[in-house]
This record gives C-alpha cells, sequence and structure tokens, in this order.
C-alpha cells in the first residue's frame, strides 16, 4: 500500500488541502472547489476526488468541533433532504454526466451571482427570509455536483449568502451541510471503486494537514468583521466561477 511518490503531485496537493481545510473552517468557503482541480493538472481528476473525499471528511470532523452548536436549523431542514436526493442522482447519472458539463453550468451561475452581489444587489437587498422551494432547487443541485465533482459550494451559497446569517452561524451550518453530504458519499464513492489502495495511502499522507487548516479557518472566522467576511466570499465565488467556466469550456473544446 504505497502512495502516490511523485513530488510535483505534492507540489499542488499540500497547497490544495491547505486552501480546502481554511474553506472547510468556514474562511471563504468556496475555495474548497480549488482541492480537486488543483490536484487535476497532475493527476487523473476522478483519482484526485478519491483521495480527497478522506480528507474533507478529517476536515468535517474538525470543523464540527470548532462550530459546535452553531447552526441554523431551518436552512439545514430545506436544504439536507434535497440534497441527499442529490447525491442520489448524482449516483445513478455518473456514467451519464460529464465533469465539463457540471463545471460549465456551476461556474456561469456563480459568476453571475457574484457580479450581482458586487455591483450592489447583494448590498442593496435586506435578509433574506428562508424560501422553501428555492432552497430545494439549490439544495439538489449542491448535492448533485457535490457528488459529481465536489463543486457543491456555489449552489450553496447562492441560497445561503442572501440570508445573511451572522459568519459563525453561517460558517457552522456549511460545516454540517457538508460534512453531512460528505459522510453519505463515502458508500456510492466505494461502489464505483474510488478507493484503492493507492489513493487512501495518498490519503493517509496528506491527513495530518487537514484538521490544522480547518482550525485555522475556524480561527479566522472569528476574527473577522461581518462585511469583510462577505466581500471575501462573495469574490471567491466569482474566482472560482471563472475557474469552472474556463475549465468546462476547454474541456468540452479538446
Amino acid at each position: 500500500m504505497h502512495p502516490i511518490a511523485d513530488p510535483l503531485f505534492y507540489a499542488f496537493a499540500i497547497p490544495a488541502v491547505i486552501l480546502v481545510g481554511l474553506a472547510k473552517g468556514g474562511f471563504g468557503g468556496p475555495l474548497s472547489l480549488l482541492g480537486v482541480p488543483m490536484m487535476s493538472l497532475v493527476i487523473a481528476p476522478v483519482q484526485a476526488a478519491g483521495i480527497m473525499l478522506p480528507i474533507l471528511v478529517v476536515m468535517d470532523m474538525a470543523g464540527l468541533f470548532a462550530y459546535r452548536g452553531k447552526y441554523d436549523t431551518a436552512s439545514l431542514k430545506v436544504l439536507l433532504p434535497a440534497a441527499i436526493l442529490g447525491i442520489g442522482l448524482g449516483y445513478l447519472t455518473a456514467a451519464y454526466v460529464s465533469d465539463a458539463h457540471v463545471r460549465l453550468l456551476i461556474g456561469l451561475v456563480a459568476i453571475l451571482f457574484a457580479l450581482d452581489a458586487f455591483r450592489g444587489g447583494a448590498a442593496r437587498a435586506e435578509p433574506k427570509p428562508q424560501r422553501p422551494w428555492a432552497g430545494r432547487f439549490w439544495g439538489l443541485i449542491a448535492g448533485f455536483t457535490s457528488f459529481v465533482s465536489h463543486a457543491g459550494g456555489p449552489p450553496y451559497q447562492i441560497y445561503m449568502l442572501p440570508l445573511r446569517l451572522d459568519p459563525v452561524r453561517f460558517a457552522g451550518t456549511t460545516v454540517i451541510f457538508f460534512t453531512t453530504m460528505n459522510a453519505i458519499k463515502l458508500v456510492p464513492y466505494a461502489a464505483l471503486g474510488q478507493f484503492d489502495t493507492v489513493n487512501l495511502a495518498t490519503s493517509a499522507v496528506l491527513l495530518p494537514l487537514a484538521p490544522l487548516a480547518t482550525l485555522a479557518g475556524a480561527w479566522a472566522v472569528r476574527r473577522i468583521q461581518p462585511a469583510l467576511f462577505y466581500r471575501i466570499t462573495y469574490a471567491a465565488v466569482g474566482i472560482i466561477g471563472v475557474k469552472l467556466l474556463w475549465d468546462g469550456l476547454a474541456d468540452l473544446l479538446a
């Protein structure tokens, strides 16, 4: 049971795990989308996803500790059932839906959302109430895209950011949402053969970084002003949207 030995892989994988950990801790959540794309620069995307999932689960455990008791129950009741359905849909259609199409769709939506925020839409708007049908729709999309390419962040953010929760409660809700999804994904990922010995050994090598980076993200969230927190998060949504759109177009045109 030997891990990947290529130093070039770790040159990309170590920063990827640190960025994902900071994001999982609540600091710039959409940056977690960079994990698989960064690793995919040197290994196959499917292998990158398989390596990242056990690491994400450990990060989730650290996040649950950091944000224990800090979450929004109403949001979870709206989002989680639909997200679980989305994971099931992703598993059933895994052989038919390409990563390129998912990246293209989510990238476009994320960019439009971030542009609206920075032109003033988010600043002018009052905090929105819970919108169950909108939440179920975005929860379904988040579950589906999370299963296909660990890209559930933008759909989740599109529903959650307009609620304008306190940053700590926002981050805690995010941790519980994705902890639940990642735990559920372990079963279908194993069924699809993504946990071979090389992937698991490589995950184990990178694992010590996971809780440290996650707790560092949680520390940063508790010390940042809410207005700055939301500016960083909206900016992260836009940056990741551009990255996903670029990758989707590149894959489709290749």
